[in-house]
C-alpha cells in the first residue's frame, strides 16, 4: 500500500483523476471510524485529520460541482466554498473554473439567507421541488439560484442532467448521509472514496448512508488505497460496469 505522505501534490492529483473529465461522474466523500459511525457527538469533523484534511482538498480541487444536503450544511457549520490560491492556480491551469460550484439539496428550505455560505465564491445553487415552500424559495432566489426538479421530491438525476448541460460533469457529494441514501437509490453514485479514522466512536452514531431501506445493492471495485502516518486509511472505490 503506498504511504500518503510519500506523494507529492501531482501524485496525488493523478490519483484520483478520473479517466475522462467529459463524462458525467459522481463521486461521494466520507469519513467513517473504524466502528462504522459517521460522526462523533453529532459532528463529522471530530473523525477528520491532517491527512484526511490533505485528502480532502484534493478531491474537491477535482470538482465541478459540490453537492451538499441542507442538514449537513446546518449540522456542520459549513463555511463558504472558497479554494486556495495554490489549487485556484492549478484549476486555472487546468483549463477550470477557479472554484467548483456549491450545490444544496433541500425539500424544506430551512436554509437562512445569511447563512456564511451564501458568501462562497461562486453563486451557490439550490435544488428543491416544487411543493418546497414558495416563501423561502423567493427569499433564497437572492443569495442564491434555486433549481426546481421535481414535483413532492427532489429529482437528483435531473439535477444531475443539468449540471452535465452546463459543462459540470464531474459532482463531489460531500454529505450528508440521507444524501447518500438518495443518490445510490437513484443509482447516481459512481465512486466512494471513504476515508477510515483510527478510532472506534461506540455505539449510537449513524453509518455514512441513511433513508429506506433497499435490496439493491451495487458492486464497486477497489480502485487505490493510501495509508498515512497517522494511521488513517484512504479507498478508492469506483461502481463496476
Amino acid at each position: 500500500m503506498r504511504r500518503l505522505e510519500d506523494l507529492s501534490d501531482d501524485e496525488l492529483i493523478a490519483a484520483y483523476q478520473v479517466a475522462d473529465r467529459s463524462e458525467p461522474h459522481l463521486r461521494a466523500n466520507f469519513v467513517s471510524s473504524l466502528d462504522g459511525a459517521v460522526e462523533i457527538d453529532g459532528k463529522s469533523k471530530a473523525l477528520t485529520s491532517e491527512s484526511d484534511s490533505r485528502v480532502f482538498s484534493v478531491i474537491r480541487r477535482l470538482a465541478d460541482v459540490v453537492l451538499v444536503g441542507a442538514g449537513t450544511i446546518r449540522d456542520e457549520g459549513y463555511n463558504p466554498l472558497r479554494l486556495s490560491k495554490s489549487a485556484r492556480a492549478w484549476r486555472t491551469a487546468a483549463g477550470l473554473a477557479e472554484n467548483p460550484t456549491l450545490a444544496m439539496v433541500s425539500s424544506r428550505l430551512e436554509l437562512s439567507p445569511v447563512n456564511p455560505v451564501f458568501q462562497s465564491a461562486v453563486r451557490p445553487i439550490i435544488v428543491t421541488h416544487a411543493a418546497s415552500p414558495p416563501d423561502r424559495r423567493a427569499a433564497l432566489a437572492e443569495v442564491a439560484e434555486v433549481l426546481v426538479l421535481g414535483e413532492a421530491e427532489v429529482d437528483l438525476r435531473a439535477a444531475a442532467d443539468e449540471f452535465a448541460a452546463r459543462g459540470m460533469t464531474q459532482i463531489l457529494s460531500e454529505g450528508g448521509p440521507h444524501l447518500l441514501g438518495a443518490l445510490t437509490d437513484a443509482d447516481l453514485v459512481h465512486e466512494l472514496c471513504l476515508a477510515l479514522a483510527p478510532l472506534l466512536a461506540g455505539p449510537g452514531a449513524g453509518r455514512i448512508t441513511a433513508g429506506l431501506p433497499t435490496t439493491l445493492t451495487r458492486r464497486m471495485r477497489l480502485e487505490s488505497a493510501l495509508a498515512a502516518g497517522d494511521d488513517y486509511l484512504f479507498f478508492r472505490y469506483l461502481r463496476e460496469a
